[in-house]
C-alpha cells in the first residue's frame, strides 16, 4: 500500500502540468475566437440594422418618390444606388424644391402687393379727376357752357379709361386662368394689319409717326387664329411703337415665312429699351415712361395681354432693342396652309 501512494503521488506533477498546458491552450484558443466571434457579431447586427433601417425607410422613399415627378431628375446622380444613397438623394431635391417653392412664394407674394397698388393707383387717378370735374360743375360750373362742355368731355375721356382698365384686367385674369375661349378660324393677317393701320392714322398722325406694312410681292398672307384677338395684338403693339416713337419716324410691320408659321415683327425707331428695361417689358403694369404712358391714356396691361393672347395660341414672342435706335417686336402665327 505505500508503494502505490508513493507512485500516485509521484503522478501528481505531471497530470498537473497537463492540466496547466490545456488550460493554457483554451484560453488561448479563446482570445483567438474573440476577433472572429466580433466579426460575427458585427455582420450579423449590421446585417440585422441595414435591413431595419431599410425596413424603415424604403416606405419614405417611396412617398418622396411619389410626391413630385421631377425628384427623379433632380436626384439621377444617386439613382441605382443603395437605398439610403437614394433616399439621401431625394431628401436633397425636396429640401432644393421647397427652397425654390419658398422663394417662389416670397416672391408672389410682393409681386401681387404691387399688382393690388398699381390697380388701386391706376383705379384711384381717372376717379379722382372725375371727382374734381363734378365738384367744380357743381360749384358753379354749370352755367358756364364752356365751362361745363369741357370738363363733361374730360369726365367721359377718364370713364372710358375706367372701362378700358376693367376690360384689360378681365382679360389678363381670365388669360392667366387659362379660362378665355379662342375663336380659330381662317383668316388673310395683311387685310388685318391695313384695318388696324387705318383705325390709328390719327394716333399716328398726331406724332407724325408713318405706318408701313411691309407686304413685299404678297397679296394676302392666310393665317389660322382668333382673329379678334390677333387684333387686339396688333392694335397694342402698334399702339405702343406709336406711343413711344420718335416724331417723325416710322413703324413697320414686316412679315417672314418660316413654313409652317410667319413670324410677323412690328418694328420701330422710337427711345429703345435698356438691358434693364428688356427683362420686364411683358410684366402687367410695367412702363418705361410712366409720364408718357399715363398721359396717353395706357393701363401699363398691353403688353402683358399680348404675351398671353400669343401664349394661348401656343405661339411665342420676342423683342430686341437698342436705346435711341428702335425696338423690334416679333411674333409667329400658324399659317392656315400648314393646317
Amino acid at each position: 500500500m505505500k508503494i502505490r501512494t508513493i507512485r500516485a503521488a509521484s503522478l501528481l506533477p505531471a497530470v498537473a502540468g497537463a492540466g496547466a498546458a490545456l488550460l493554457l491552450h483554451l484560453v488561448g484558443l479563446a482570445w483567438l475566437a474573440i476577433p472572429v466571434v466580433a466579426v460575427v457579431v458585427y455582420v450579423v447586427t449590421a446585417y440585422t440594422l441595414r435591413h431595419y433601417v431599410i425596413f424603415r425607410i424604403k416606405p419614405m422613399y417611396q412617398i418622396l418618390r411619389s410626391r413630385d415627378s421631377k425628384s427623379g431628375e433632380i436626384a439621377q446622380e444617386y439613382q441605382g444606388k443603395d437605398v439610403v444613397t437614394e433616399v439621401e438623394g431625394e431628401l436633397q431635391a425636396w429640401a432644393e424644391r421647397n427652397t425654390l417653392e419658398i422663394a417662389r412664394l416670397r416672391e408672389n407674394e410682393q409681386y401681387r402687393k404691387e399688382f393690388v397698388g398699381n390697380v388701386s393707383h391706376e383705379l384711384k387717378t381717372p376717379l379722382c379727376s372725375i371727382q374734381g370735374y363734378i365738384l367744380t360743375l357743381l360749384d358753379g360750373g354749370l352755367e358756364d357752357p364752356d365751362i361745363n362742355r369741357k370738363y363733361l368731355e374730360q369726365s367721359e375721356k377718364n370713364i372710358e379709361r375706367l372701362i378700358n382698365i376693367v376690360r384689360d384686367l378681365e382679360d389678363i385674369s381670365r388669360l392667366e386662368a387659362g379660362t378665355l375661349e379662342l375663336h380659330r378660324e381662317r383668316f388673310d393677317l395683311l387685310a388685318l394689319v391695313d384695318e388696324i393701320m387705318q383705325s390709328l392714322e390719327i394716333q399716328a398722325a398726331e406724332q407724325q409717326i408713318t405706318l408701313v406694312s411691309d407686304k413685299g410681292s404678297l397679296e394676302s398672307l392666310m393665317v389660322y387664329a382668333d382673329r379678334a384677338r390677333i387684333g387686339q395684338v396688333l392694335i397694342n403693339l402698334l399702339s405702343n411703337s406709336i406711343k413711344y416713337g420718335q416724331q417723325g419716324g416710322r413703324t413697320r410691320v414686316r412679315y417672314v415665312d418660316m413654313f409652317e408659321k410667319v413670324m410677323v415683327e412690328v418694328q420701330d425707331n422710337g427711345i429703345g429699351l435698356t438691358a434693364e428695361q428688356l427683362p420686364r417689358i411683358f410684366e402687367r403694369f410695367y412702363r418705361v415712361d410712366k409720364s408718357r404712358s399715363r398721359a396717353a391714356g395706357g393701363t401699363g396691361l398691353g403688353l402683358s395681354i399680348v404675351k398671353h393672347i400669343l401664349e394661348a395660341h401656343k405661339e411665342t414672342i420676342t423683342v430686341r432693342s437698342t436705346p435711341m435706335v428702335g425696338t423690334t417686336f416679333s411674333f409667329t402665327l400658324a399659317k392656315s396652309e400648314a393646317l
